[in-house]
């Protein structure tokens, strides 16, 4: 018998195959499909679907049959709550867009997952992300980029410790999308042509603020004013939870010209708007620093950084400036620098580490 592995299914194609996969070559696999954050009958979650709904546990079970694997589902609601959910509004109130993958992965998909699977005796877990795991000449595990680009998914997996890394599986990496496909029709698998989800799964219609306004209760930020940087008042919007740094859509200003959403200031309840240069900015300061490829930052180093989940990436130098800040100076200006969001480092497709935006320097 092969090492234990256990694959969190989320019901969808991707972590099918990686069962599929793993399998395939020797591991003893059960799927896991992690109950998150729906609290809502069985007809309402299939309806609202989402990557661990009811749907999804029927899905992956169904998978899990076809592949003769054991499938079980575990309950992550308090964790979720505490560790997603929570941190997703706290984060919009304090005028910051945050990203709530990074923190599922890192305290939910990883921590609470892999604790209870060590716990029952497997080796490892697995999932269907497109990332690989590879371990650097220094010793250190690192996430490397998928084999297809259009699908990498490294920069929502920066956070992840070396324990973590030391005991994850990623064999998706390896393939494209079609082949993930091709490999789920020629298995049989229920999944084969199932849509990817693409909204955040707790909040399945899109509507962030509205959500935000029904979490937060008396805490929902009032409107306020739309303002230049240096004060001038442009005119009325609905609350800082509807507006994030680089947003031109949605702000009803009657300016003649495309304006844009250069700040956020939760203390005043201002939203700073200005022109299109006005969006790019030449560095940041981050913090809540994971490093991963490498131990330490002491040098400044030359690096590729990412700062969204769509960026392409920039040459930058990024310097240690304080025990958990690092100032990353771009070769480029870079578009819509956003507090809250994520900043990762790169070399040679391998993550380095990364932190959380804290502040931009906005070229004037």
């Amino acid at each position: 018998m092969g090492k234990k592995v256990v694959v969190g299914m989320s019901g969808g194609v991707d972590s099918s195959v990686a069962a599929l996969l793993l399998k395939k070559q020797g591991y003893d696999v059960a799927g896991v499909t992690m109950q998150i954050w729906q609290e809502e009958s069985p007809a309402v979650t299939a309806e609202q679907g989402g990557c661990c709904g009811y749907d999804a546990a029927a899905d992956a079970r169904r998978v899990a049959e076809v592949l003769d694997i054991p499938h079980y589902v575990m309950n992550f609601r308090r964790e979720f709550k505490e560790k997603v959910m929570d941190y997703f509004v706290a984060e919009y109130l304090a005028g910051r867009t945050p990203n709530p993958c990074i923190a599922c992965n890192r305290y939910v998909k990883w921590e609470s997952l892999l604790h209870r699977s060590l716990e029952i005796g497997a080796d490892y877990i697995a999932t269907g992300h497109y990332a690989r795991i590879v371990r650097l000449e220094n010793g250190r595990y690192a996430v490397k980029n998928a084999v297809t680009a259009k699908k990498d998914q490294t920069y929502a997996l920066y956070s992840l410790t070396q324990e973590q890394l030391a005991h994850t599986l990623m064999p998706v990496g390896d393939h494209s999308k079609e082949e993930i496909r091709q490999l789920a029709e020629e298995a049989g698998l229920p999944v084969a042509h199932k849509p990817d989800s693409q909204e955040i799964c707790f909040i399945p219609d899109n509507d962030y603020a509205a959500f935000i306004d029904r979490e937060a209760g008396d805490q929902v930020p009032k409107p306020g004013n739309f303002v230049t940087k240096d004060g001038q008042v442009l005119g009325r919007h609905m609350g800082i939870t509807h507006y994030t740094v680089g947003q031109r859509k949605g702000l009803n200003l009657a300016m003649g010209h495309p304006v844009f959403v250069t700040e956020i200031r939760p203390e005043t309840d201002e939203v700073v708007i200005g022109e299109a240069d006005e969006v790019f900015g030449t560095s940041l300061v981050c913090d809540h620093i994971n490093y991963m490829g490498m131990e330490d930052l002491g040098e400044p180093r030359d690096v590729l950084a990412k700062i969204r989940y769509a960026h392409g990436g920039e040459r930058c130098v990024i310097e240690k400036i304080g025990e958990d800040q690092i100032r990353c100076t771009f070769t480029k200006p870079v578009r819509a620098i956003t507090p809250g969001q994520a900043v990762v480092f790169y070399e040679d497709g391998c993550v380095l580490g990364g932190g959380t935006i804290v502040s931009a320097e906005v070229i004037s």
